[in-house]
């Protein structure tokens, strides 16, 4: 049952109606004494809070409303609506515990959304105890999520949780720490799984270009516009993009996202017409942004709006028994690229590297094992032969480069010959190097492989 909780009859029964619409039972209170009433004779599952009871237009009824319902029911989902909305009413709301904040008139298939989001939440909470690793594998497809430290199993149950509400996720982690592959996780368990999966390095947008990015323009909309540029968003629409290192995004690129991902909407560079988008926001950083509002370089209405689910991604030293799993699973793939069998790591070479620092974290044991294998002979790699390449270069976060080969070259070698020895079977070339089908996809295309696209 929803409670709704406004002093405008016409508010109140114009959401009654939309409700039952949508299959919800709800019942309304005029005030916050009515409200209270309701909670404690109801069963209520989620309020839609008007935030203005009186003359008042500051949104402090609706407040102080807010804090009372959650000394009530605390884990009772909040969504505050208000036709005098202000960005800092809506931080100071989501700081208070609020679910949401949607501007009055409303958009009801927004509206719809953001409550069933809130409910799905609210019932994860009360969900049964967590899967364990081999569960959620055969639930969730993890397989190429590699470890068994506490950590990351909580990280899997948080998505296994979440993947199939539309609740905004905010991947936080180092670098190397695999944000995408978990982005990737959330998505292909999502009920957008079907739909496009668009990943954006806002890092490597600047401010002139990101209107242009991620909204598109029409030909002529500026001098070098000399065709129609679809956007990021619009790639996205019904699916899930991606907006990885949304820490290094430029205040003014900040308030540009900030309305889409507030009224939904956005214009194409060149035509005025304001359209609408349908997507799940998930974002990364490996950047402190609560540290980054504080010092005014991160808008708060920006952080509050992406961050209703935080997933901390821990730093591969923090697992350090997960060292050896994801070595062997890394040699695993490269015994069948280049097609030699008896590669192992010695015991002793397994602890050791669980003794490194690897501040580039996955992504650098990764390129670890992969370069000792290249300019290894011998089936057995021991400490040594890690050794030696590991202090190939002094600053330990590029040593994953080998002398002579950048990553871009490693990883196009290692592409093609994957390719070639699967006999481009894009699964199969996928499991082998450990990676989504979407995101090989995208690899081919970056590298300009041939593929036939299968079914």
């Amino acid at each position: 049952m929803i409670l709704i909780i406004d002093d405008d009859i016409a508010v109140r029964t114009s959401l009654s109606l939309l409700l039952k619409q949508e299959g919800f039972k709800s019942i309304t209170a005029e005030d916050p004494e009515e409200a209270y009433k309701h909670l404690t004779e109801k069963p209520v599952e989620a309020i839609l809070l008007d935030m203005n009871f009186s003359m008042e237009t500051s949104g402090e009824d609706g407040l102080a409303t807010l804090q009372q319902i959650k000394k009530i029911k605390p884990f009772l989902p909040v969504i505050l609506m208000t036709g005098w909305g202000s960005i800092n009413l809506a931080v100071e709301g989501m700081k208070r515990g609020a679910s949401d904040f949607i501007n009055k008139p409303w958009e009801n298939a927004h509206l719809i959304q953001s409550l069933k989001t809130a409910l799905n939440l609210s019932d994860e909470q009360k969900s049964p105890a967590a899967l364990n690793r081999k569960k959620l594998n055969e639930k969730y497809g993890f397989d190429n999520i590699v470890g068994e430290d506490t950590q990351l199993l909580e990280v899997l149950q948080t998505i296994a949780r979440v993947s199939k509400t539309e609740a905004s996720v905010l991947i936080m982690g180092e670098s190397g720490t695999g944000k995408e592959l978990i982005a990737e996780a959330i998505h292909n368990n999502s009920l957008r799984a079907n739909k496009a999966f668009i990943k954006v390095n806002l890092g490597g947008i600047s401010s002139t270009l990101f209107e242009s990015e991620m909204f598109g323009h029409k030909r002529g909309a500026f001098t070098d516009a000399r065709n129609d540029r679809v956007g990021r968003f619009e790639m996205a629409n019904k699916g899930t993009i991606f907006l990885d290192e949304i820490g290094d995004l430029e205040p003014n690129s900040q308030v540009k996202l900030l309305r889409v991902l507030q009224d939904r909407t956005y214009e194409v560079l060149g035509d005025s017409r304001p359209r609408t988008v349908d997507t799940r926001v998930v974002c990364a950083t490996n950047r402190d942004l609560k540290t980054m509002v504080a010092e005014g370089k991160f808008r708060e209405d920006l952080y509050y709006r992406i961050n209703l689910i935080i997933i901390r991604l821990p730093a591969l030293r923090e697992r350090a028994d997960d060292i050896p799993l994801l070595a062997n699973y890394f040699l695993k793939n490269l015994r069948e690229i280049y097609t030699r069998p008896r590669l192992e790591i010695d015991k002793k070479a397994q602890n050791w590297l669980k003794s490194l620092p690897l501040p580039g974290n996955i992504r650098e044991l990764k390129n670890l094992v992969e370069r000792t294998v290249l300019l290894t002979e011998h089936n057995i790699l021991e400490i040594k032969d890690f050794e030696v390449h590991l202090e190939r270069t002094p600053n330990s976060s590029s040593a994953s480069i080998p002398i002579g080969f950048s990553i871009d070259e490693m990883e196009l070698s290692m592409i093609k010959r994957a390719m070639e020895f699967h006999q481009s079977n894009i699964s199969r070339v996928a499991k082998a190097l450990g990676l989504s089908r979407g995101t090989l996809y995208r690899k081919l295309e970056k590298y300009n492989i041939p593929y036939e696209t299968q079914n």
